[in-house]
């Protein structure tokens, strides 16, 4: 039997409908980010710079992407003899086969796993945020309360409390109520959607709720609240970082916004914090003689020849000559055509802008981006406006 303090569930099967596009072919959480990343890639690195060695990667929808991205482990040092990185998809049992019903029926489904592992506490991850996060000191306070569950906890805008688990805790951080979705948000303390749960309690709690027919078996609608009526320990782990959910458009494109500027809002180097990824190897970015950039992020692999600003240049990306980007993404292996213009676009990898093609206008902003999805082709000259969404 391997024991281990604690183990990592990652859920990453999620369609990402918000996304539009860019989840068309890929789960969410395998979507670029920053260049030369994919979402994923955070929690992962988090698991690694918090000593976490153990990670099992839930997958379902769109998977072949992101297994790929995985591997077996080796960028984040999780390529071990004995834990390492797992994924684990839905799987015909004896008793049949079913999708996960929900995030609380997909660790369900694994428990297999966590008993492989024999762990005192379980590490619960969504995988499409972007933050960096020591869970050591989660799983710190988490023993030292001897919780039963402990929920990260952020303090989001008073507006956007609906769109999260909400929830009120006392002053020694002991949770007192926890609600789904209000329609009226008593608080602003948002659920991070990261838990870990005393690992006996987690089996015991998933169990009952995966016998009961009207549960959804989701956490925060389910599992987090019977919790509370039982009486069961539960606390808050605030955090006060860096922290973004990147389940829309606009979202995504902030998030990626905030790594440019001579202060970044977002840093993702650092000793003991650095992001980690698997990135294919590329030749030394080439700028032309008449090109221009400003306030840009690149990483290998680009030709640039026309003028790029304010923008998220991805590996292999080509700008051809006279062309202009402004405020935008552009991820791996994209090309956009001589003389065109992209301004508040997020394009995705392998798409291609024709030449003269013009997206986005004069009143493009952060609320209205053209999104080009993964491999499509923008005719030469042709006009998109602003909020248009090509797959």
């Amino acid at each position: 039997m391997k024991k281990k303090k604690c183990v990592a569930m990652l859920l990453a099967g999620g369609q990402g409908t918000r996304l539009y596009a860019l989840t068309s072919k890929v789960t969410k959480p395998a979507v670029s980010f920053g260049a030369k990343y994919r979402i994923i890639d955070f929690p992962l690195s988090n698991c690694t710079n918090s000593g976490i060695d153990t990670v099992g990667v839930l997958t379902q929808y769109q998977p072949l992407v992101l297994n790929e991205h995985i591997g077996n482990g080796e960028p984040w040092d999780l390529d071990r003899a004995y834990g390492g990185v797992h994924t684990l998809s839905p799987y015909q049992a004896k008793s049949g086969a079913e999708w996960y019903k929900g995030t609380a029926n997909a660790i369900y489904q694994n428990l297999h796993f966590l008993e492989e592992y024999d762990s005192e506490h379980v590490l619960i991850l969504s995988g499409d945020h972007i933050y960096k996060m020591d869970y050591s000191e989660m799983l710190r306070e988490h023993e030292e309360n001897d919780a039963d569950c402990t929920i990260g906890v952020i303090d989001v805008p008073p507006e956007e409390a609906s769109r999260f688990g909400i929830m009120d805790f006392a002053a020694d951080k002991r949770i007192t109520s926890f609600e789904e979705k209000p329609k009226k948000p008593k608080s602003n303390h948002a659920s991070m959607g990261i838990y870990i749960f005393r690992k006996r309690v987690l089996i015991d709690e998933l169990t009952g709720d995966e016998k009961n027919p009207a549960s959804s078996n989701d956490f925060g609608k389910n599992v987090i609240p019977a919790m509370l009526a039982e009486g069961k320990r539960l606390f808050a782990y605030k955090f006060k970082g860096y922290w973004k959910d990147v389940g829309t458009v606009t979202s995504l494109w902030e998030a990626n916004m905030d790594l440019l500027g001579e202060n970044p809002v977002l840093s993702l180097g650092g000793a003991g914090d650095r992001i980690y990824s698997r990135n294919k190897p590329f030749p030394p970015t080439f700028i032309g003689q008449n090109a221009a950039v400003e306030n840009c992020i690149m990483t290998t692999g680009c030709e640039i020849y026309g003028k790029v600003s304010d923008s998220v240049i991805g590996e292999g990306v080509v700008v051809g000559e006279g062309a202009v980007v402004q405020n935008s993404v552009i991820m791996a292996g994209a090309a956009i055509g001589k003389n065109a213009r992209v301004r508040f676009g997020m394009i995705d990898e392998n798409a291609v802008v024709g030449e003269g093609a013009e997206l986005g206008d004069d009143a493009s902003d952060k609320t209205n981006i053209v999104l080009v999805g993964r491999g499509s082709c923008i005719p030469a000259k042709a006009k998109i406006a602003s909020g248009t969404i090509v797959d």
